[in-house]
């Protein structure tokens, strides 16, 4: 359904003395889903899992400088083809609940994505009203502005705004944010279900232990990089994770009992070695002279020079 590879992306910016500067944020990223498949993109807050998602859109601001290929559906996802596909087959879960309109009724917002998605008029009411139970949204809310609904309201809005249609790749931007562990399980389900209809979902979360309730494999993100891909059973006991930050991300959870302490948010560069390096163990000369490619190792894929 989706293919990502070699994917980078860097923003121009001004210092004081307006000299321009290129800021690296996500460097030769590799991501592929299948149909039927939710595969979850997790790491520290500012490790670039949004900016993926907005790249995806084609909703980068104008100093974006991106490179790398993207298909769909094994086709190029160029500019003027995500002009056609944005809303209707490729749909966003926004994290931010400003995405909904303040001045307009949500009932009006979810049937107008109905639309885009392309439903019928004619559908359109009866799909809207499915989209409200399947949410547990009671049918007075569709009359209700954006600032009469709770947090955990607005979020579910948001979501049956996004899945109301019939697009078949749907991006999750920390879909659970603001939900409580039962809300949080049912939006994380209601996902699932999506998916066992053989609808391709990207879930960009930092929460590890709930996405690995629904997902099928799990894609770690570093700095803006993807260092590893794992099959989401390969948590079980950890025993078959691959590279050291992975490892470390897992070991750091409460569940785990902080075993391990995370280093400091790593931000990416245009260096060309290994951005984990300064925190890793088994870091040597090489790690510090050219990034890893990704190589299948156990099952998996790993970005690293000895795992």
């Amino acid at each position: 359904m989706l293919d990502v590879h070699d994917l980078s992306i860097s923003f121009s910016s001004y210092t004081l003395g307006l000299k321009k500067k290129e800021v690296c944020a996500i460097r030769s990223l590799d991501l592929r889903i299948a149909p039927g498949e939710i595969m979850a993109v997790v790491g520290q807050s500012g490790a670039g899992k949004s900016l993926l998602a907005h790249a995806l859109l084609g909703i980068l601001p104008p100093n974006a400088k991106v490179s790398g290929s993207l298909f769909f559906k094994s086709r190029p996802l160029t500019a003027e083809r995500l002009t056609d596909l944005r809303g209707s087959q490729i749909a966003l879960i926004p994290q931010s609940v400003t995405y909904l309109n303040p001045l307009l009724r949500v009932g009006t917002q979810v049937a107008r994505a109905a639309r885009l998605s392309g439903v019928s008029r004619d559908e359109t009411p009866p799909v809207v009203r499915r989209a409200f139970a399947r949410y547990l949204l009671d049918k007075e809310v569709a009359d209700w502005f954006p600032f009469q609904l709770s947090g955990g309201m607005a979020r579910r809005v948001l979501t049956a705004t996004a899945t109301v249609g019939k697009a078949d790749l749907l991006l999750a931007d920390e879909p659970t944010n603001g939900l409580d562990s039962a809300a949080a399980g049912e939006a994380l389900g209601h996902l699932r279900e999506l998916a066992d209809t053989g609808k391709a979902v990207l879930l960009i979360t930092h929460d590890i232990k709930a996405a690995l309730q629904v997902a099928d494999k799990v894609t770690v993100f570093c700095a803006g990089n993807s260092v590893e891909v794992a099959a989401a059973e390969d948590f079980n006991g950890h025993g078959r994770l691959r590279h050291p930050y992975t490892k470390a991300l897992w070991n750091a959870l409460p569940a785990n009992g902080f075993r391990m302490a995370m280093p400091p948010v790593i931000t990416s560069s245009q260096n060309d070695g290994c951005l984990f390096r300064l925190y890793c163990h088994k870091q040597d000369s090489l790690c510090g002279k050219r990034l890893p490619g990704l190589r299948n190792t156990n099952g998996g894929w790993v970005r690293c020079h000895h795992a």
